[in-house]
């Protein structure tokens, strides 16, 4: 999906305006709601005023608000995704050269075999809807090329100083490279429930963890749905990875170390990092191989590290967090959900042909291991893993996730957000407690690719270089810890490995299946939307 863009790549002025003038009127019509909560939070009358200042108060309850509209105000599935793909231009403290990787047709049938193979080989034969066999045919063939944003931190430039005019991309990565003082790249999937959004609207979290890492990103800009269903971002994640272990010719960058990778995402993209390495552990297991620009690939490597933040686990919603949070979050509970989308105008992209209930995937395979990452029979085997997670509808899937990895040997390391919403430190982005957050996430990747020292910790005097990496050695054996922050002192809270998931792999399972038996049937909610939120509040504010 393509911007909307002027010559000079910029949205116009009379379009912001325009833009602007509707989010006011929105806003207007909420300010009787905005005076409800602002009386609320003073007097200490809602549960919520413990954890939020009135700030965090009034922009989650507007939020929620407006993601829950009157039917009259609902847009389209292609007039939402064109509303939210504006390019906002680049300028400020911020590198973004653009690369697109080529897949040739050998090396886009090799990706498919994979994929093909690990769907039918991570199937759970207790899926009532999954097929039993999966030919490459089954699947479409990769694109041509994978677009990503090259993205790192730019010290000297001005709040809304823009690149040099006319330089070519290349150049950009050059100038980037040379503010880079570390081997660390991050492979970054964006959120948006897998239909919205793109690296233009993550810049600003995708330059902070640049920046605080001292390294450099690669964001990726994966096909969307309901155009490209399941398997089409778990294809581009995989070009994309190779791309950078085995640069085709022409790239931007030397091969990247697997070891100085980290596979970053929020919310859907969080999804299909964890989805990019359970794919890449079936293909170790199977010592499967990968051709790939002409040469066979054996022994994929795995990366240092995946970094996640509220990661979308349960394409089927059926965590009771998606019900019982839904008054610390600003996405609406479910059961919104179903009257939101059975309410949507139809257009050129929705509703599919042939039929579906889940924009991103096709039902067969909404409880596949790939899709529904909660499924994934085994971790065993996997890097380092961080976790962060708030007060939100997909706490539950993300506490499973992790006590489910530390169960199967991995190290995680876990941050529970007391009171907080889905994505919150992108939400709120100037509170203490994103700073923790941000500092947190990065901080987990410099450990895992072994610049180990806090963010904004100096670096080491002269002499102190040898401890420095005896320290390194240290932290890279990395210990798996469950942590509550709180939310207004941020105190950790030892949380420790017991008791933070109450649900058993058998209990998450009969939820699925028997949410996937009633799709088949056509009983229970529809899963179209997913966690968006994010991406309005983004865009939006």
């Amino acid at each position: 999906m393509s911007f909307t863009e002027t010559p000079e790549g910029v949205i116009t002025a009379k379009k912001m305006d325009a833009d602007n003038a509707r989010l006011a009127l929105q806003l207007a019509t909420r300010i009787p709601l905005m005076i409800r909560v602002s009386l609320s939070h003073l007097l200490s009358l809602s549960e919520e005023s413990r954890y939020w200042d009135l700030r965090q108060a009034l922009t989650i309850r507007v939020v929620r608000s407006i993601l829950t509209p009157p039917q009259s105000e609902l847009s389209s599935i292609s007039k939402t995704q064109k509303m939210l793909s504006k390019e906002p231009g680049v300028k400020g403290r911020i590198w973004v050269a653009t690369y697109s990787c080529p897949t040739d047709s050998e090396s886009g049938n090799g990706i498919r075999e994979v994929i093909a193979a690990a769907i039918q080989g991570l199937r759970d034969s207790r899926d009532p809807v999954c097929p039993e066999t999966v030919s490459p045919k089954d699947l479409p063939l990769p694109a041509e090329t994978v677009e990503a944003e090259w993205t790192g931190y730019r010290a000297e430039a001005a709040r809304d100083e823009k690149p040099p005019a006319g330089m070519l991309e290349k150049e950009k990565y050059d100038e980037m490279m040379k503010e880079v003082s570390t081997r660390t790249t991050v492979l970054y999937f964006h959120g948006g429930a897998y239909w919205l959004m793109d690296p233009a609207t993550h810049r600003p979290v995708v330059k902070k963890l640049a920046k605080l890492t001292q390294g450099r990103c690669y964001s990726v800009r994966y096909r969307l749905a309901p155009q490209h269903a399941f398997p089409a971002a778990l294809m581009d994640g995989l070009v994309s990875y190779l791309g950078l272990l085995y640069p085709p010719e022409g790239a931007f960058h030397e091969p990247v170390r697997a070891e100085d990778i980290v596979f970053a995402g929020d919310s859907a993209g969080g999804n299909l990092a964890l989805s990019l390495l359970q794919l890449l552990l079936f293909v170790q297991r199977h010592n499967l191989s990968i051709f790939w620009h002409g040469q066979e690939r054996t022994s994929i490597p795995l990366p240092a590290g995946v970094a996640v933040n509220s990661p979308w686990g349960d394409i089927t919603h059926s965590s009771p967090s998606c019900e019982t949070n839904a008054r610390f979050d600003y996405l609406p509970a479910l059961h919104n959900n179903h009257e939101t989308d059975a309410a949507r105008p139809p257009c050129a992209q929705w509703p599919a042909n042939p039929p579906r209930r889940s924009l991103f995937v096709d039902d067969c395979y909404a409880a596949h291991p790939l899709v529904t990452l909660v499924l994934a029979d085994s971790w065993a085997g996997a890097p380092p893993v961080y976790i962060c997670t708030g007060w939100e509808l997909l706490a539950d899937e993300d506490k499973f996730l992790a006590a489910k990895m530390a169960r199967d040997g991995v190290p995680v390391t876990f941050e529970e957000y007391e009171g907080m919403p889905h994505c919150f430190a992108m939400v709120f982005p100037k509170a203490a407690g994103a700073r923790r957050c941000m500092v947190g996430w990065a901080g987990f990747i410099r450990k895992v690719t072994g610049t180990y020292h806090d963010p904004y910790e100096a670096p080491p005097l002269p002499g102190q270089e040898e401890q420095q990496q005896d320290d390194v050695r240290k932290v890279r054996k990395m210990e798996t810890s469950f942590t509550m922050i709180k939310a207004k002192t941020l105190e950790d809270v030892d949380l420790g490995t017991d008791g933070v998931n109450p649900y058993t792999q058998e209990e998450i399972r009969e939820r699925i299946y028997t949410r996937v038996r009633e799709a088949r049937e056509g009983r229970g909610p529809r899963e179209e939307d997913g966690p968006a939120g994010e991406a309005v509040v983004v865009a939006k504010l």
